[in-house]
């Protein structure tokens, strides 16, 4: 199988530059990845893509059902997703250091340098399920981070409370980084006015709270920690890349990470801006597996780089996302 060329990836400076490596990846992953080159046959009917817009976007449900990786790729680790209710999700990772190239240079281009910033984990649900990719990832900023400090606190919000006073006295940069439901009985029993640290929730109840609108989360972790914004984190079991959203749950994606809007009606149909729809990801750190997912999420692409989520789709809007995998 011809290897590509990994370093292309995260050295990405135009939007056309994207887009023909996107295609050039399509045409890689179409060779050597049997059971995607399966499905894109079925749907492209012996055209090829000319644009990014006519690849063919692999439903994620799939990765409950069979093993997504190139032929004859030996996998290193899998990640399998939170798992709250049905089967889970599992995505067999060849290259783990493609995946840390990919959320080191993203939290970069995003945060502090890591050397110089205090990480800190509140992901309890996440721990116990043991084969996390956001465990695997918070757990490599932790040990890059210098400050010792950091590390996973998870239900021991005495000592996390504790070492929060200790960071903001001395003015570190600290980025906490948490499952909705534990920031939230965090904040509720310590609450405090934070200046030098980030609050990134990852969205989410895990079955221990109900969910609640984006807004109502926000507006309850600002008061409790005296902040003007939360920020929030997008990921998921399947990809290898993230988008963060600094304020108003606008997402950024990474110049190798772009999101296309799908119609629910006709999912093969990509719609434009500010259009809600499904949402199609192509990760092109995905590179062994898939980069090119439609996701269960409904979202809005509000320019060429930014997005927002509105939810996810709900069994009725499923349908006609369904005509995919019949």
């Amino acid at each position: 199988m011809k290897s590509f060329k990994t370093n292309e990836i995260f050295e990405i400076k135009s939007r056309s530059n994207f887009e023909e490596l996107a295609l050039k990846i399509f045409d890689y992953q179409n060779k050597n990845n049997n059971f995607y080159s399966e499905y894109s046959s079925f749907i492209l009917k012996g055209k090829k893509p000319t644009s990014i817009r006519e690849i063919p976007f692999l439903p994620i449900s799939f990765f409950k059902t069979n093993k997504i990786i190139l032929n004859n790729l030996n996998h290193k680790l899998i990640f399998k997703s939170s798992g709250t209710s049905g089967a889970r999700s599992s995505h067999y990772v060849a290259d783990l250091e493609l995946y840390k190239k990919s959320f080191i240079n993203n939290f970069l281009q995003q945060y502090h340098k890591i050397e110089d910033t205090c990480i800190i984990g509140l992901l309890p649900s996440y721990e116990e399920n043991g084969d996390s990719s956001l465990i695997y990832m918070i757990n490599e900023l932790i040990n890059i981070s210098q400050n010792k400090l950091s590390g996973f606190y998870n239900n021991n919000f005495q000592e996390l409370s504790k070492s929060l006073k200790i960071l903001e006295s001395s003015k570190t940069n600290t980025i906490l980084i948490g499952v909705s439901y534990a920031l939230l009985d965090f904040g509720k029993e310590y609450p405090q006015k934070l200046k030098n640290t980030i609050v990134i929730e990852t969205g989410g109840m895990k079955g221990k709270r109900k969910e609640m609108l984006k807004e109502e989360l926000h507006k309850i972790l600002k008061d409790d920690f005296g902040l003007n914004h939360i920020h929030s984190e997008y990921g998921m079991t399947e990809l290898l890349s993230q988008a963060y959203s600094k304020k108003d749950g606008v997402f950024l994606s990474p110049s190798w990470m772009d999101i296309l809007i799908r119609d629910i009606n006709d999912p093969l149909s990509i719609l434009g801006f500010n259009k809600l729809g499904g949402v199609n990801i192509i990760d092109l750190a995905n590179l062994n597996s898939c980069s090119f997912i439609a996701t269960d999420d409904l979202g809005i692409k509000l320019n060429q780089n930014e997005f927002k989520i509105n939810g996810r789709l709900s069994n009725s809007d499923m349908r006609g996302c369904n005509l995919l995998i019949q």
